[in-house]
């Protein structure tokens, strides 16, 4: 799917490409194109010169050539962004080529950043002007989407905290618990990768003096804004490592119960053992082999040794 922008008054108008055609009756400054065939991708080089990448082709590239000027002028950008909606969290690459006067994009799928641009600039008269000002003001939205993505992190980690530090936690609970946790640990990680790329694309684009002034204090903008998310990225990890910690220990402390049960059994019952072989070994001058009450007084025996450890463990506490 090719969407083609114009600028009309100031704000960005959205035309749809079915036909070939279509794509010499407008001035674009921006062609977002989604997931599209071969067919599209040869209108494009057609009609307008451009040779976009395929989408295969997206993650080649390794992370230290993603930036670079082609031989026809043009300047190719690979650039991940976050996707976050509902379960659903990942990066997503996306290939930008920049010409003089439009800005291409191709991924395949669309994405909340590009949704959110389109409806600012439809909103907003003014916000871009000219290819480039789309380019940032993209980068300007990731950065504000990665944002709120983690303010959510930390409302969800405030509602983990409650449950780990506000009573005993079970097993049951602690499990949930680190999956919640671990989940906020991937989606952190994400936003952390997300804005570095991005970071990086905005140093190559100020190095490569494209920018007019205003644009570039523009970008110098973002990246103060991206310091600020790695600030909280790095707290939310470190808080998450704590969450991780308490949640583990508690597991622990349950599991230490069990096995503090287990060693007080089994030091109670050791008098009750000892006095049981004794009897049971059947020497000729028992007690036991010329009285009746014998075997009541050996039962008792056992049970006074079994009660007795069990009074000096309750007394110590150690029964708690």
């Amino acid at each position: 799917m090719i969407n083609l922008f114009v600028l009309k008054k100031g704000r960005l108008a959205q035309e749809q490409v079915d036909a070939r055609d279509e794509l010499l009756e407008h001035k674009p400054i921006w062609i977002d194109v989604i997931s599209p065939d071969d067919e599209e991708l040869r209108w494009i080089k057609e009609t307008l010169g451009v040779a976009l990448p395929e989408l295969e082709e997206l993650g080649d590239l390794e992370a230290s050539a993603r930036y670079f000027e082609a031989e026809d002028g043009h300047i190719h950008i690979r650039t991940d962004f976050l996707l976050d909606e509902g379960d659903i969290s990942r990066n997503v690459r996306v290939a930008f080529v920049l010409t003089p006067d439009v800005l291409f994009s191709i991924h395949d799928e669309d994405l909340p950043v590009f949704r959110l641009v389109r409806l600012r600039a439809r909103m907003r008269p003014g916000s871009v002007r000219n290819a480039k000002g789309v380019l940032l003001d993209l980068y300007a939205t990731g950065a504000e989407y990665s944002a709120d993505s983690i303010e959510e992190i930390y409302e969800r980690l405030e509602e983990a905290s409650k449950r780990v530090l506000g009573s005993e936690v079970a097993d049951a609970d602690a499990a949930d618990i680190l999956e919640t946790i671990a989940g906020e640990e991937d989606l952190n990680g994400r936003i952390r990768r997300n804005v570095m790329d991005t970071r990086r694309a905005l140093s190559f684009l100020m190095r490569s003096q494209l920018l007019a002034d205003e644009q570039q204090s523009e970008a110098r903008q973002i990246l103060r804004d991206i310091d600020s998310i790695e600030n909280h990225t790095a707290f939310l990890f470190d808080k998450i490592n704590f969450l991780m910690d308490a949640t583990v220990g508690f597991i622990n402390i349950n599991q230490n119960k069990i096995i503090k049960i287990f060693s007080v059994v089994s030091v109670a019952l050791m008098p009750p053992t000892l006095l049981a072989s004794i009897w049971g070994m059947n020497f000729k001058h028992m007690p036991d082999l010329e009285s009746a009450m014998g075997y009541p007084i050996a039962i008792g025996a056992m049970v006074v040794s079994a009660i007795i450890p069990l009074v000096y463990f309750r007394r110590q506490g150690w029964l708690k």
